[in-house]
C-alpha cells in the first residue's frame, strides 16, 4: 500500500464538514410552524433533540414562531453561522444559495428536488449552486436530500421526526446514502436492534458534496466502526476506493448496497438521483478488491453491519451450526452448498470434545441436531456450544433454536446465555431463530446483544450474512507485480488498432501469438507461407474491420500455394461484397495451430473505475454463456489462476475425460501482462483477445484487437 492511503482528508475539508455535521449555530430558511411543514418539523426536531446551539429562524411574512424572532430574510442573519437548512421551494433556492454564501454561511442542507434528476433546468441550476459553493467554500448536502443526523452531539437536521438516541461511549455505524428514504428506513432497522448510530447522511443529488466526502470524514471520526451506505453511482470512484483502501488499514468496515444490477435499475436510477449508474459488476469487483463488502438487499445490509459492529471479529473461516430438527439440519445443507459456505464436517473420531458433551444417541455432525434432547437436559446447549467454541476448526457459530414460546425460550436461553457469558468465546456467535414471530423476551434479546451476539428471527438471513462476511475476511489483499508495462508503438491519433498492428506491439510485451507475417500482396503471402509452412490462415486486415468473421475475412487450413491464390481472392471479394467501402491494408497470414479450448481475456480502462480484466471461456458462444471472470490489474499471478478455476467450466481447465490438465497458469500470465499494460497506458481503451487457444501446455491467442484514444498534446 502507498503511504497516501492512509493521509487523512485536509484538515480545512474536515473542518468545513464539521460546520455541517457538528454545528453550533443553525439556520432555517422557510421557518414555520405549520404541523407537517418542513421547516416546522426541522424546528421540532431540534428542540426536541436539545440543541443548545444558536438557531435563527427566517420567514418574512412571520415576526416570531414559538417565541424566537423571524428575520425577513438571509441578508438579516448574523455573519457566519455554521449550516443553513433550506425548507423552500426549487425556485428560490439558487437566489438563497447565493445570500448565504455572501453572509459567510457554512454549509447548506437543500431539501427541495427537481434540479439535476427533473430536466435541463433543473441541471444548469444545480451546477450553479456546485459552483457557488465551490467558490465560496460552502459545504452543501442535497439538493433532493433528507439532510442529517449527528447522534453522537444529538443534532437531527431532517425533516423525518428523529429522536437522536445518544451514541455514548458505543462504536456507531455511520450511515451514508444516496436515498434519503433508504437511510430512515437502515437507520430505522439498525436502531430497532439497539444498535448505535453516529451519523445518518442523506447526500441526494451531490451538487457540491458526495458520499466519498463524508466517508473520509467519517474514517476519522473516533465513535464510527462500521459505514453502511447505499449508492447508485459513485461520481468520484477513484477517491472511494483510495478510502476503501484506507478503512482497510485503520480497521474499519465498509458494507455497501448499489442498486443498479439491471437496466430497468440503472434508468430509474438517472430520473432518482441524477445519477448516470456504471457498469455493476465492474463496479463490484473493484470495490470488493478494496475491501468493501457489497449486500445484495436492503434486508442483507442491515443483516451484515449488525454482525460486523456487534461481533468480536469479522467472521472467518469455517461456520458450526447447532440445531434441534434433522429437517432444519437438511435445509441447512442445501442452503450452505447454495451459498457455497463452508460447514467443516465433524465426527466421533475429528471431535472428541463434541462427543463427550452430547448423549449417546445424538450423532456428531455439522450442521449438529441434538433433538428435543435439550429440553430435557438444558445443560446440553452449555456442554455443546463449549466445545463448538474450543474448536478451531470453527470461525463462528450459529444456534438455530426452536423458540415457540415463553416457556420454551425460558429453557433454552439461561444455559446458552451462561454459555456465552462464563467462556467468553472470541468467535462470533450468532443467535438465530427457526421460527420467526414467535414470543421472545426483549431481555433475552438485549442480553444476547449485550455478550455481542446477533438475534436473527431467520437462520437464512444470519447464513447469508455471515457468506458476506467470510467471504470478505477470506480475501487476499496481496498484490502483485503492478509495474507498468510500456507500449511502444501506440498512435497518436487514437481509434481501432487492426489486428496485425495489434500484435505488432503486443508481441514484444510477452502476449503469445502464432507464428505469422502481414501481407500487403499476395506474392508477400507466398513467401511468408513458404517461410512459416502449410497449412495457413488468411485474416483480412483493416481498422474499419472489427469483427472480421462476420464479412467473410478470415480464411483457414490453406494447404498449399494454388489454395493461397484462391483463397486470397475469395478473401477480398468476401470483404467487397460486405461493404464495399472497406479498404484492407493486406492480409495477415499465420501457421494453422491445434485444437485446444478457448478462452477470451479482454483488457478495459474504465474512464471511472481504471483497469480490468475480463477472462473466461470464448469462442462463437462467449456472449451467450457470459461464462467469465472480472479481475483488476493488481491481483498476483496464483490469485488469477484461482479465479479462472472458479468459472462455471472449471472442469476443462482441470482435465475432462481424460484430456490432460490445461496450461492455466500461462493463461493467467497473460492476464497479468494485460493489467501492467493498461498501468502504464490510459489512452488504451480495450484490448481484446479472442480466442486464446489453452494447451496442456502454453497458451496462444489467435486474435487481437485494440482501441485507443488520442494522447493528449
Amino acid at each position: 500500500m502507498t503511504v497516501d492511503m492512509l493521509t487523512p482528508p485536509a484538515a480545512a475539508a474536515t473542518s468545513s464538514l464539521d460546520r455541517l455535521l457538528r454545528p453550533r449555530s443553525v439556520v432555517i430558511v422557510g421557518a414555520s410552524d405549520k404541523p407537517g411543514a418542513l421547516g416546522a418539523s426541522v424546528l421540532s426536531n431540534l428542540d426536541r433533540n436539545g440543541f443548545a446551539g444558536d438557531i435563527h429562524l427566517i420567514n418574512p411574512k412571520r415576526a416570531e414562531i414559538g417565541g424566537r424572532p423571524c428575520l425577513p430574510s438571509v441578508d438579516a442573519l448574523p455573519d457566519g453561522v455554521d449550516v443553513a437548512v433550506l425548507a423552500i421551494p426549487r425556485i428560490a433556492v439558487l437566489d438563497t444559495i447565493r445570500a448565504l454564501a455572501a453572509r459567510r454561511v457554512g454549509a447548506a442542507i437543500i431539501f427541495s428536488a427537481g434540479f439535476a434528476e427533473g430536466g435541463e433546468e433543473g441541471l444548469a441550476q444545480q451546477r450553479e449552486i456546485g459552483r457557488i459553493a465551490a467558490e465560496s467554500g460552502m459545504v452543501v448536502e442535497g439538493p433532493n436530500c433528507l439532510g442529517m443526523t449527528n447522534f453522537i452531539d444529538r443534532v437531527p437536521l431532517t425533516f423525518v421526526e428523529t429522536d437522536a438516541r445518544p451514541l455514548g461511549d458505543r462504536a456507531g455505524i455511520g450511515i451514508v446514502s444516496q436515498s434519503g428514504a433508504m437511510a430512515c428506513v437502515l437507520g430505522t432497522t439498525l436502531a430497532a436492534r439497539d444498535l448505535g448510530l453516529s451519523f445518518s447522511i442523506s447526500t441526494g443529488n451531490e451538487a457540491a458534496s458526495g458520499v466519498e466526502d463524508y466517508v473520509d470524514y467519517l474514517l476519522e471520526d473516533g465513535s464510527t466502526q462500521v459505514i453502511a451506505m447505499i449508492v447508485e453511482q459513485f461520481r468520484k470512484p477513484a477517491r472511494f476506493l483510495a478510502a476503501a483502501r484506507r478503512a482497510r488499514l485503520l480497521g474499519k468496515t465498509i458494507i455497501l448496497l448499489h442498486p443498479g444490477k439491471s437496466s430497468a435499475a440503472r434508468e430509474s436510477a438517472a430520473t432518482h438521483t441524477g445519477a448516470m449508474a456504471g457498469d455493476y459488476q465492474l463496479m463490484r469487483v473493484k470495490v470488493e478488491r478494496a475491501g468493501v463488502i457489497v449486500a445484495e438487499t436492503l434486508e442483507e445490509l442491515g443483516d451484515v453491519t449488525e454482525i460486523a459492529l456487534r461481533c468480536p471479529a469479522i467472521p472467518a473461516g469455517g461456520v458450526a451450526v447447532l440445531g434441534e430438527s434433522g429437517a432444519f439440519k437438511a435445509l441447512t445443507l442445501d442452503l450452505c452448498e447454495s451459498l457455497d459456505l463452508d460447514l467443516p464436517p465433524v465426527d466421533d473420531a475429528s471431535a472428541p470434545a463434541l462427543r463427550a458433551a452430547l448423549p449417546d444417541f445424538v450423532g456428531v455432525s455439522n450442521p449438529l441436531d441434538i433433538t428435543a434432547q435439550g429440553l430435557v437436559e438444558p445443560d446440553l446447549y452449555y456442554r455443546t456450544l463449549a466445545a463448538l467454541f474450543g474448536d478451531d476448526r470453527f470461525g463462528s457459530v450459529v444456534a438455530g433454536i426452536i423458540q415457540t414460546d415463553p416457556v420454551t425460550v425460558g429453557i433454552k436461553l439461561p444455559p446458552i446465555l451462561r454459555a456465552v457469558g462464563t467462556l467468553g468465546p472470541t468467535k462470533p456467535v450468532i443467535f438465530a431463530g427457526l421460527d420467526e414471530g414467535a414470543a421472545v423476551s426483549p431481555d433475552y434479546m438485549a442480553q444476547l446483544r449485550a455478550y455481542g451476539i446477533p438475534y436473527f428471527p431467520s437462520t437464512e438471513r444470519a447464513l447469508r450474512a455471515l457468506k458476506r462476511l467470510n467471504d470478505h475476511a477470506r480475501r487476499d489483499f496481496t498484490e502483485g507485480d503492478v509495474s507498468p508495462l510500456p507500449a511502444p508503438g501506440l498512435p497518436a491519433a487514437g481509434g481501432v488498432i487492426p489486428e496485425y498492428r495489434a500484435k505488432q506491439i503486443l508481441a514484444p510485451l510477452g502476449i503469445p501469438f502464432p507464428t505469422g507475417a502481414f501481407c500487403a500482396t499476395i506474392d508477400d503471402a507466398l513467401t511468408a507461407a513458404q517461410r512459416i509452412g502449410y497449412p495457413v490462415a488468411l485474416k483480412a486486415q483493416s481498422a474499419s474491420l472489427s469483427h472480421k468473421s462476420d464479412a467473410g475475412g478470415v480464411i483457414l487450413n490453406l494447404g498449399d500455394a494454388d489454395a493461397l491464390r484462391a483463397g486470397w481472392d475469395r478473401l477480398h471479394a468476401n470483404v467487397a461484397a460486405y461493404d464495399a467501402g472497406i479498404t484492407l491494408d493486406g492480409a495477415l497470414l499465420e501457421g494453422m495451430g491445434e485444437r485446444g479450448v478457448e478462452l477470451i481475456i479482454g483488457a478495459k480502462n474504465d474512464p471511472d473505475w481504471g483497469p480490468v480484466i475480463l477472462a473466461g471461456f470464448g469462442g462463437v458462444t462467449a456472449e451467450i454463456h457470459q461464462d467469465v471472470r472480472l479481475l483488476t490489474p493488481d491481483l498476483p499471478l496464483d490469485a488469477i489462476i484461482a479465479e479462472l478455476f472458479r468459472l462455471k467450466g472449471a472442469p476443462l481447465l482441470r482435465g475432462f475425460r481424460g484430456s490432460p490438465p490445461l496450461d492455466v497458469p500461462a493463461a493467467a500470465r497473460i492476464i497479468a501482462t494485460l493489467g501492467r499494460i493498461l498501468l502504464a497506458e490510459p489512452t488504451i481503451g480495450e484490448i481484446d483477445l479472442n480466442p486464446v487457444i489453452l494447451y496442456a501446455d502454453g497458451a496462444v491467442a489467435l486474435d487481437a484487437l485494440m482501441l485507443t484514444t488520442a494522447r493528449q498534446a
